[in-house]
């Protein structure tokens, strides 16, 4: 496959060309028209990454701000500055021929996505690296294309943002949404109330100088940053320097575990507002975007009723439950927000008749949210499907399409519809693991934001996916040279291959059950077998796919035998690989955990061996009694599914279907 065969996100249009223009030391860069600061450190950064991918030595590294552009290998031509705003113009195009390519945007954030195309169109060959000749003109499906961290339950030091802002800017993905403060802490320095951080931190936050470091580098990348300040739940870390906001009487501290806490803002005392007012004041001038979160959601308004005087305020003002007093609290909140000309976002708890249609609704409880604030008249986001924390496979996030053909929106209404957001929660994740919850998944999120839905496909996905994380692991992300040092660590220096067979067919388990089979706090370890096991391993999900295609009615029967053989070679290695891992185990007490789970991968290897010998030789299978045979195997495999050490096996479907084949064979 050549690059083209690769980009991802797929453009709008790519029409091939024959030839194709040949990377050379003598390759360079140049620039007409508008030359403003993005753009220069932009098309530098080009140049540098290029040279690495290529190891080429360019002869002249620099840009040439005064080409004859003929002379030029890549001719950028730009016309303006683009604000980072929402609905700015992203569009470019890029033409590539024998002797030059040409990239042209209307704004400098159309010249960022049109280098991202061209780095992956670079493809190598025996004669070295070259660009195929292509037309391709390209802009994004949606406005709005986001990734949410959550720095709050696990701080993330300064250089995990950075390397996943530019995995952002790799995949053309143009929102960070930093979730800043929860009841495990309150992340952000504030000058006007220092006990919000020093208090409420475990002295782990941001500066504003670092927030400014973040936001000149997003800057840079064309990317927003939307701060979030989730209120008026989720505020423990708050009050541990500022009771006096408090709902119910303290004392308070910063919360150590997850789930949903009661500690929630006074919503009636005019003292909370003149406190959110002078603390806005101050964030509103740290963060630059139009935009101000204020998160919003989970508050079940236990502590709102027990207090008297909150009671008596509601009874006074007719409020007839806690879901309108937090509309009352919402409206007082985009008040002070517009008093310092920011734009109200929030999740989807916040949608409320008596909030003007200004605000922008975040989807998280399902799409009916979103689908009823679009026909309201309200914008919103999709982040319902798109939880990264929740351990769901690529194809669920990339099949999960905002406004998807079959929508029951007006063309008016569908205008409403921004985009999306990723949500990385932080519970399960530190800044060793967390890259490996983000990408690649992310990417084919952000495939499926930026593409026409006609080219969201799923059947070359996960073959892009692969040359997707080769351009991120380029740009610093540790998703994929994490792994195996981490496995290095689990078996304490021994060799790593009998856990690594095990682990690549493992998944950790999904949704929320790592918090229904063990209690975790913010100081447990993330450093087990659960915490290196990534999300749609892809060595069980291609056993999977073989699996299907060796049950395929219509497959030949020279390809049965040679998947056949395939699927043996596997099923021999996992066979053979619990008494290799045992030994290691035995020496490893971390690994004590999934000592089980390795003793059944060996049986439901077994069973498919078995399986497969009676498909291929009918007098075996002739003297056995079916019945049984099906009852005892299920029964086996269904004890594998057991998760142990928070892992699960994901290769037990596709043995079944293996042993479905024998009992159905006539």
């Amino acid at each position: 496959m050549k690059g083209l065969d690769y980009l991802l996100p797929k453009p709008v249009t790519v029409i091939p060309k024959p030839g194709g223009l040949r990377i050379t030391p003598a390759f360079t860069v140049g620039i007409e028209g508008f030359q403003g600061r993005r753009i220069i450190s932009s098309a530098s950064r080009f140049l540098n990454r290029l040279a690495e991918k290529t190891g080429l030595f360019l002869n002249n590294n620099k840009l040439v701000t005064e080409p004859k552009i003929e002379e030029i290998s890549l001719a950028i031509n730009c016309q303006r500055h683009g604000e980072l705003i929402l609905n700015e113009d992203e569009s470019y195009t890029i033409e590539v021929n024998d002797h030059q390519a040409v990239l042209i945007a209307l704004t400098d954030l159309g010249v960022l996505r049109g280098l991202e195309t061209i780095l992956q169109l670079v493809t190598p060959d025996q004669d070295g690296y070259y660009l195929p000749a292509v037309q391709i003109r390209d802009y994004p499906r949606f406005p709005w294309r986001g990734l949410m961290i959550d720095c709050a339950r696990h701080f993330q030091p300064l250089e995990v943002i950075k390397r996943n802002l530019d995995g952002m800017a790799a995949v053309k993905l143009n929102v960070f949404h930093w979730h800043l403060t929860d009841d495990q802490g309150f992340r952000v320095e504030s000058t006007v109330f220092p006990r919000l951080h020093q208090y409420g931190s475990h002295g782990m936050y941001y500066t504003q100088k670092q927030i400014k470091e973040v936001i000149a580098y997003a800057d840079d990348r064309g990317i927003r940053v939307i701060p979030e300040f989730d209120l008026p739940g989720h505020t423990s870390s708050w009050l541990v320097g500022h009771p006096e906001l408090a709902s119910a009487p303290g004392p308070y501290q910063i919360e150590t575990s997850f789930g949903v806490h009661e500690a929630t803002i006074n919503p009636v005392r005019e003292e909370t507002y003149a406190f959110l007012d002078a603390l806005f004041h101050e964030m509103t001038d740290l963060f630059s975007d139009e935009y101000v979160h204020i998160g919003g959601d989970e508050n079940s308004g236990k502590q709102w009723l027990a207090n008297k005087e909150i009671r008596a305020f509601m009874t006074a003002k007719k409020i007839p439950d806690t879901h309108e007093l937090q509309g009352y609290f919402n409206q007082r909140l985009f008040a002070i927000l517009s008093k310092y000309k920011k734009k109200m976002i929030g999740w989807d708890e916040i949608l409320s008749p008596d909030l003007p249609p200004k605000i922008v609704i975040q989807s998280w409880r399902g799409r009916e949210s979103m689908i009823q604030a679009a026909k309201l008249g309200y914008k919103s986001i999709l982040s319902h499907g798109y939880y990264l924390d929740l351990i769901q496979p690529t194809a669920l996030h990339y099949l999960n399409d905002p406004l998807p053909l079959d929508s029951r929106l007006t063309l008016e209404e569908s205008k409403n519809i921004l985009g999306g957001e990723a949500t990385m929660w932080s519970e399960f994740v530190s800044p060793e693991t967390i890259d490996s919850r983000i990408w690649p998944r992310t990417a084919a999120i952000a495939e499926r934001l930026w593409s026409p839905v006609t080219l969201c496909a799923l059947d070359d996905l996960y073959q892009r996916l692969e040359r997707s994380s080769l351009h991120l692991e380029e740009l610093g992300l540790t998703h994929e040279k994490n792994y195996p040092m981490m496995l290095r660590r689990l078996t304490a220096g021994e060799e790593i291959a009998p856990l690594k067979n095990l682990v690549d067919v493992c998944e950790p388990v999904k949704n929320y059950e790592r918090t229904v089979q063990r209690f975790y706090t913010t100081f447990s370890p993330l450093t087990r077998v659960v915490d290196a096991a990534r999300p749609d391993a892809k060595v069980a999900r291609e056993f999977r796919k073989l699996v299907n295609q060796f049950r395929s009615e219509s497959i030949q029967e020279k390809d049965a035998h040679q998947l056949q053989a395939e699927l043996e070679k596997r099923l021999i290695l996992w066979r053979d690989n619990h008494a290799a891992l045992e030994l290691i185990i035995q020496h490893s007490p971390i690994l004590q955990g999934i000592h089980s789970l390795s003793a059944d991968l060996s049986t439901v290897a077994m069973i498919g061996l078995e399986a497969l010998s009676f498909l291929e030789n009918q007098d075996e299978r002739k003297q056995i009694d079916v019945g049984e045979y099906s009852k005892r195997q299920k029964a086996l495999l269904q004890a594998a599914k057991k998760p142990r050490g928070q892992v699960e096996l994901m290769i037990i479907s596709a043995i079944e279907q293996i042993v479905e084949l024998v009992v159905g064979k006539k």
